[in-house]
């Protein structure tokens, strides 16, 4: 087990393997503090040296009450060759900024990691503004990568909000 402090450090073998297995199970929690998972596809890209998921789905009654209870996620990948991701993260929706919404529906489409993405026209006909296209943002706190051939893991957590680089705009 190996932890980095820089997200860089994790970030080709995240991206890897996440382009590799494509598919992953997203885990919320209910009223009860029961888990309920489900498969969805993420994308992912990086700003400012941190990993930020973005996921389209049906804004469901399930998805949203879990959220607003308890915004905590874990986002799980696997694959047959015994190579995981796991990113547990906060999220929240995005409704409201259709500049985002446009920016993410076109990254689906480009696929981010390559390879990773589909046509999100193919569920939503209204594009970016069709009421029931919901985005979901996912700032991960903890990233863990753990490669089958060996076990061997690393691990990657986000610095405390008063450890994160002061913006370049800001300088």
């Amino acid at each position: 087990m190996r932890t980095v402090r820089s997200f860089s450090d994790l970030q080709e073998p995240f991206l890897a393997y996440i382009q590799d297995i494509v598919y992953a199970t997203m885990t919320t929690v209910d009223s009860k503090n029961r888990p309920r998972a489900r498969v969805l596809l993420p994308i992912w890209e990086v700003r400012d040296g941190l990993p930020i998921g973005w996921i389209a789905a049906y804004k469901t009654p399930v998805k949203v009450a879990h959220l607003k209870r308890n915004p905590h996620t874990t986002i799980s990948y696997w694959s047959p060759k015994q190579n995981a991701v796991f990113a547990d993260c906060t999220a929240e929706w995005v409704d409201e900024d259709q500049d985002v919404r446009r920016e993410i529906w076109d990254l689906y489409k480009q696929g981010s990691p390559p390879g990773v993405g589909y046509d999100p026209a193919n569920f939503w006909r209204g594009g970016h503004t069709d009421p029931k296209f919901g985005l979901i943002k996912l700032h991960p706190w903890r990233i863990q990568v753990l490669r089958g051939m060996d076990l061997s893991s690393v691990f990657w957590q986000a610095p405390e909000p008063a450890e994160l680089p002061e913006p370049a705009s800001a300088r």
